[in-house]
C-alpha cells in the first residue's frame, strides 16, 4: 500500500514537472505600440510601407501639377491608385500599401481619391438594391459617380548586394501619376530604402 502510494506520488510529481518544462519551452507572446519600428526578417514590412508611402504622397500631392490643376479646372483633382507591381523575390503585402497611400492622399485634402474598381463594384450592387428597397427621397441615383482626372501606377524593385551572411538590400518604389484622358504623365518620382542585415556589425 504505501508502495503505490509513493510510486502514485513520483507519478504525479513526474507529470507536474514536466508539465512545467513544457510550460517554459513554450512562445511567449508581448504586445508592443504599433508605432514602435520591430524589424526581425529585413524583409519588407509595415514600416517601410507607412514610409515609402508617405514620402511619395507628399512629393505628388505638393508638385506643381496640383495647383496648374485648379487653376485650370478650378477644382481639387480626382485621383484613383491603379496597380502597383511587386517586381521583388519577396512577398509584399500590395493591398497594405495602396492603403496606405490612399489614406495619405485622403488626409492630406489636396486631391479627392475615388474608390478602385473593386470597391465601385460594391458600391454599384448597394445602389442597385436602393432603387428596389429604399424611399425615393434617400436612395441615391445612377450615372452621378465621379470619374478620376488621373491614374497613379508604380512599382517596386529590390537589388540585393550579399556576402555569406550578410547582405545589404535595396529599395526602389517607381511612381507615375498619367492623365487619364490623354495619357500624359503629369508627375514621376521614386522613394528608396536600404537596409543592412545581417550579424556582423555594420560600420558606416
Amino acid at each position: 500500500m504505501i508502495r503505490n502510494i509513493a510510486r502514485t506520488t513520483l507519478v504525479l510529481t513526474l507529470a507536474a514537472a514536466l508539465l512545467m518544462l513544457a510550460g517554459c519551452g513554450g512562445k511567449q507572446v508581448t504586445r508592443v505600440d504599433v508605432e514602435e519600428e520591430i524589424d526581425l526578417s529585413g524583409e519588407w514590412n509595415d514600416v517601410d510601407s507607412q514610409k515609402v508611402s508617405a514620402a511619395l504622397t507628399s512629393q505628388i500631392t505638393m508638385s506643381p501639377w496640383v495647383e496648374d490643376f485648379r487653376a485650370e479646372e478650378g477644382k481639387k483633382p480626382y485621383l484613383i491608385v491603379g496597380e502597383v507591381r511587386n517586381k521583388t523575390s519577396e512577398h509584399i503585402a500590395v493591398k497594405t500599401f495602396i492603403a496606405d497611400l490612399e489614406r495619405n492622399f485622403i488626409n492630406g485634402a489636396r486631391v479627392r481619391v475615388v474608390a478602385s474598381a473593386e470597391e465601385r463594384d460594391q458600391i454599384r450592387m448597394e445602389r442597385a438594391d436602393q432603387q428596389e428597397f429604399s424611399s425615393v427621397e434617400t436612395m441615391k441615383q445612377w450615372g452621378l459617380e465621379k470619374g478620376a482626372d488621373f491614374m497613379l501606377i508604380g512599382e517596386i524593385n529590390m537589388i540585393i548586394d550579399q556576402e555569406g551572411g550578410d547582405a545589404v538590400k535595396y529599395y526602389q518604389v517607381d511612381a507615375y501619376l498619367v492623365d487619364l484622358e490623354d495619357n500624359t504623365k503629369v508627375w514621376a518620382g521614386f522613394e528608396k530604402l536600404k537596409k543592412f542585415v545581417g550579424k556582423s556589425k555594420y560600420k558606416s
